[in-house]
């Protein structure tokens, strides 16, 4: 295995403290640890049995990322899994693509035409989960990738997704899932904003990191840790993908993202139905609260942070430049015996400011919105802050979509989300996938390779 660093990382005091990752981690190395990981992040492969255990911790922390060799695993140890309904146009479009695949099941959950060479047929739609639970239990190799009917993968892309499995913590991987390139506006602005790619930057899968979950549009999993999970919960119709990776971490195992693989999928048809999908994903919120928690919380913060903010936005800004002058203050004291001097705890306080910033905004547009909205227009400093917010997402805009279609556009999907998501807690009569999550202070650990967090 080889280490490559994570864009985020930065090395100090002579390569024993590292900073970086998402969220960010503070690492206190040990000299001979710091001479280890220095040689490693400058392209020395990690090959002592002892040294896995610390080269694995760098990429569990988000600081680095793997790069194995072949892997135990070839395509033909793989099978993949594709339900589909009424979908043949899609899938005469994908079967080409699985060239390299020896199994490939086909599980036809209800479709009007009984789909020709499926493995099994449901008599009547039951979902997704059902359709690859179905085809799970026809399978005999050791790795199951479960590919929606509508996506293409490109050639290759099992070569960058099998070595992960090298590493024996790792159940699951997936790749890129980016939607299809197109020449209308609606086609444009999917490339650019789909909810099913989460981006160029490989990543550790965790909630609240870069990567929070994955989307079985295209997920590869060990399948003897699938079945010991007793595979996807059928009960939910939406987020039975978010639900069977987070159960994965729970269980202790690894999972990751390799945006290297690329798999291609299908645009919604028209502008209704990219808002309805918008919607029903906002909807599993609520089920999916009830079963982890503060993993679905529309916003991670700390409490200090929130309180300064909150003050900002009710027209209190000396409250708010008094607690955040307070909190960046308290914090070089904190990472000092990390080895972090001053200045670059006091960037650490300013960066963190401005995430919190930064996804406080998000939720107020996305999740909040019914009560945020009204909020923030009903007073000048949350006029200037939604205005800000607004001409802010101006930043993530192709060239190729008009500034009035973008924000427009943007506007419209995250409100049929969090309309989605108000949906479900009323349905489900739980405030849990509206509410934030508030992490505690970061601590001083004083052992040398335990990790810190900044709040």
């Amino acid at each position: 295995m080889r280490l490559t660093p994570d864009t985020t990382l930065r090395v100090l005091a002579d390569g024993r403290t590292l900073i970086g990752g998402t969220p960010l981690r503070v690492v206190r190395l040990s000299p001979g640890g710091a001479r280890l990981v220095g040689r490693w992040l400058a392209g020395e492969p990690v090959t002592a049995p002892a040294h896995l255990a610390l080269a694995r911790r760098l990429v569990a922390a988000g600081l680095a990322h793997p790069r194995h060799g072949a892997g135990p695993y070839r395509p033909e140890d793989v099978t993949a899994v594709v339900p589909v309904r009424d979908r043949p146009d899609e899938l005469r479009e994908l079967r080409p693509s699985l060239g390299e695949l020896d199994h490939v099941l086909i599980v036809d959950d209800g479709s009007a035409v009984p789909v020709a060479g499926a493995v099994a047929r449901h008599p009547s739609p039951r979902g997704p989960a059902a359709a690859r639970n179905t085809g799970v239990r026809s399978v005999t190799t050791q790795v199951v990738a479960f590919l929606d009917s509508d996506v293409v993968p490109r050639p290759g892309w099992l070569r960058s997704l099998l070595p992960h499995f090298e590493d024996p913590e790792v159940a699951a991987v997936a790749p890129r899932v980016r939607s299809r390139p197109g020449p209308t506006a609606r086609e444009r602005y999917e490339a650019a904003r789909s909810p099913l790619d989460l981006g160029p930057e490989p990543a550790e899968v965790r909630p609240g990191g870069r990567v929070g979950h994955l989307p079985t549009a295209a997920l590869l999993v060990r399948t003897s840790v699938l079945r010991s999970l007793d595979g996807f919960d059928e009960s939910l119709r939406y987020g039975e993908d978010v639900d069977l990776v987070w159960r994965l971490l729970e269980a202790g195992h690894r999972v990751r993202y390799e945006p290297a693989a690329e798999v291609f999928h299908r645009p919604r048809a028209d502008w209704p139905a990219l808002l309805r999908q918008r919607f029903d994903y906002g909807g599993s919120a609520a089920p999916l609260s009830r079963r982890h928690g503060e993993a679905v919380a529309p916003a991670r913060l700390s409490s200090w942070t929130a309180a300064a903010w909150t003050a900002a936005l009710t027209g209190h800004p000396r409250t708010a430049l008094a607690v955040a002058t307070t909190t960046a203050a308290l914090l070089p004291r904190t990472l000092a015996p990390a080895g972090v001097p001053a200045p670059e705890a006091l960037r650490l306080a300013l960066r963190g400011q401005l995430g919190a910033a930064r996804m406080l905004g998000q939720a107020a547009l996305r999740t909040w919105w019914p009560i945020a909205l009204p909020a923030l227009v009903a007073a000048r400093p949350g006029r200037t802050a939604l205005a800000a917010l607004l001409v802010s997402r101006l930043r993530g805009r192709p060239r190729d979509i008009h500034p009035l279609l973008w924000c427009a556009a943007g506007l419209a999907d995250d409100l049929a989300y969090g309309a989605g998501v108000w949906h479900g807690a009323l349905r489900d009569r739980t405030a849990l996938p509206l509410l934030p999550a508030f992490t505690g202070p970061a601590r001083p650990t004083g052992p040398a390779r335990r990790n810190r967090r900044p709040p």
